[in-house]
C-alpha cells in the first residue's frame, strides 16, 4: 500500500469542523482518557485541528507531523503553551523508550502505518500507555478521505498495531471510519 501526505496547500481543510462528524473531541479525549500531566503525542497533526483539542487536558502535547508546511499554517494559526510542534516521521520519533503516555492519529493511519512505524509507535509509549486511532475505514464508500484502495479496514489495522507487540482494547467500525484503543 502507498503511502502519501495530505497537500499543505488544501490545509484549510482540516480545519473544517465537519471534522467532527467522523470524530468528536469527546471521542478522543474521552478514549484518550488523559490526566493533566499526561504527555501525549499527536501523529500526523497536520494544522493542530484535534491537537487543540486535547491540549486543555493534558501536561504536554507533541504536535508530529513530517510536513514543516504543515507546522508553519499551525504556528499562524496559534500554538497553545503547551504544544510542541515535532517534524518527524512517525517511524523515527525524537522520543525516548517509554516517553509518552499516550498517542493519537486522527484521520492519518493510514500515511504512516508501516511496520517500523508502529513498532516506534510502541517504543515510545510507556507501560500501559494508549494509542487512540481513527481513521478511515477500506470498507467505506469513499464519500470523504483517500481512496478507498489507500485505507485499511479494522482488522487489518488490529493486525498491524497488534504485530508491533501493542494490545486492542477497544474497537469499532463505523460507514466511513474506524475506531481503536491500544495499549502497550
Amino acid at each position: 500500500m502507498g503511502f502519501h501526505t495530505f497537500d499543505p496547500d488544501r490545509a484549510e481543510k482540516l480545519e473544517d469542523e465537519s471534522r467532527y462528524r467522523y470524530v468528536s473531541r469527546e471521542e478522543l479525549v474521552g478514549n484518550l482518557d488523559p490526566t493533566g500531566d499526561d504527555v501525549v503525542a499527536d501523529l500526523g497533526s497536520g494544522t493542530g485541528f484535534y491537537t487543540d483539542d486535547v491540549a486543555p487536558f493534558v501536561g504536554r502535547l507533541h504536535a508530529v507531523d513530517v510536513q514543516e508546511a504543515m507546522h508553519d499554517q499551525y504556528r499562524e494559526k496559534g500554538v497553545p503553551d503547551n504544544v510542541s510542534l515535532v517534524t518527524a516521521d512517525v517511524s523515527d520519533l525524537p522520543f525516548d523508550d517509554g516517553e509518552l503516555d499516550a498517542a493519537f492519529s486522527t484521520m492519518t493511519f493510514h500515511e504512516f502505518a508501516g511496520a517500523a512505524a508502529l513498532e516506534e509507535v510502541a517504543r515510545v509509549l510507556d507501560d500501559g500507555g494508549r494509542f487512540v486511532v481513527a481513521d478511515w475505514t477500506a470498507t467505506g464508500a469513499g464519500e470523504s478521505g483517500p481512496p478507498v484502495e489507500e485505507r485499511y479496514d479494522l482488522d487489518g489495522a488490529r493486525e498491524r498495531v497488534t504485530d508491533a507487540g501493542l494490545t486492542v482494547e477497544y474497537a469499532t467500525e463505523r460507514p466511513e471510519t474506524y475506531l481503536f484503543v491500544a495499549s502497550r
